[in-house]
């Protein structure tokens, strides 16, 4: 399969997967019962009168496929509606919220990545050692600990009995709790892979030719490696944006967490698909690129 024609078929899945994202949200939140105006009537300021006029102007007595219509058809020029709740454009309650979101996100990547691929290394020039175990414990911590208990254990721990911590506002035990959710993911995959590649023919050459051991990981095998933190790269981001929306909800960051929680308990229908919507094209976006890497890296993937 050429280069060209592989590109044209990832794009193509690439937008039916964003399209069956975008119906499945548009119906999933409209299952839960009650809608904006509920949410507001529950408020105790609206009457019957008002209720059924209000429902009328946001359009929200029309069918779902009506609905849906009028707001993919926007969607597309790039309108995502306004918010029912703050009568804002929701493309701008996004923007406002995006920098708390990007700047965790990324704190958490770099802390994890640095703490992922230096522990996967370290194991490898020193099997001897604890490190292996380390790489071991680290990732059954990924696994058996949601990021959002792990945060809640902070508040108490740090910021309840110990008082070290304020609970709203900071952000060392959000990227802290992340970056170790991530270096979990990243250290033993990473670590399994250096092994493996330590015992390549070109390796026992080199140590032949007496090249000590942090040459042989960092010149010979962590850049052939790092393939398989490439190929991660959906799954990290995935984790990611999971566990930034929760700290950003238990931290009281103002992102697209806590506005995604907000606009869900208002019922606020274009800020909740815009958010997921938004997350839905970047997680594709970096798969896409990911595999796109790996070819670049990877000569057998390109034939």
């Amino acid at each position: 399969m050429s280069t060209a024609l592989h590109a044209g078929l990832g794009l193509l899945r690439q937008a039916m997967l964003l399209a069956g994202i975008a119906i499945a949200v548009f119906l999933l939140i409209r299952v839960v019962p009650g809608d904006v105006v509920d949410a507001m009537a529950l408020e105790g300021s609206l009457d019957d009168d008002a209720i059924v006029a209000l429902r009328a102007e946001l359009g929200l007595d029309a069918g779902a496929l009506t609905q849906f219509r009028i707001w993919a058809a926007r969607a597309l020029s790039g309108d995502f509606g306004t918010s029912l709740r703050f009568d804002r454009p929701a493309a701008e309650l996004i923007l406002a919220a995006a920098p708390t979101t990007i700047g965790l996100a990324a704190l958490a990547l770099a802390a994890g990545l640095a703490l992922g691929i230096g522990l996967a290394t370290a194991a490898v020039l020193w099997p001897r050692s604890p490190l292996p175990a380390l790489v071991e414990g680290l990732n059954l911590w990924s696994i058996a600990l949601p990021t959002f208990c792990v945060g809640l254990a902070a508040i108490l721990v740090f910021s309840v009995w110990l008082g070290w911590l304020p609970i709203i506002g900071q952000w060392l035990s959000p990227v802290v709790i992340l970056g170790i959710d991530i270096g979990g993911q990243v250290a033993k995959p990473l670590f399994e892979d250096l092994k493996e590649a330590a015992t390549a023919a070109h390796i026992r050459t080199a140590r032949a030719k007496g090249l000590s051991p942090v040459r042989i990981v960092l010149r010979h095998l962590l850049p052939n490696a790092l393939t398989t933190v490439v190929a991660l790269g959906g799954l990290i981001l995935a984790g990611m944006i999971g566990g930034a929306l929760t700290m950003e909800v238990l931290f009281g960051l103002p992102g697209l967490g806590t506005l995604a929680y907000q606009a869900i308990s208002g019922r606020d229908y274009p800020v909740i698909q815009a958010v997921v919507l938004i997350f839905a094209a970047g997680v594709v976006l970096v798969n896409g690129l990911a595999d796109l890497a790996q070819r670049a890296l990877d000569p057998r993937l390109r034939r």
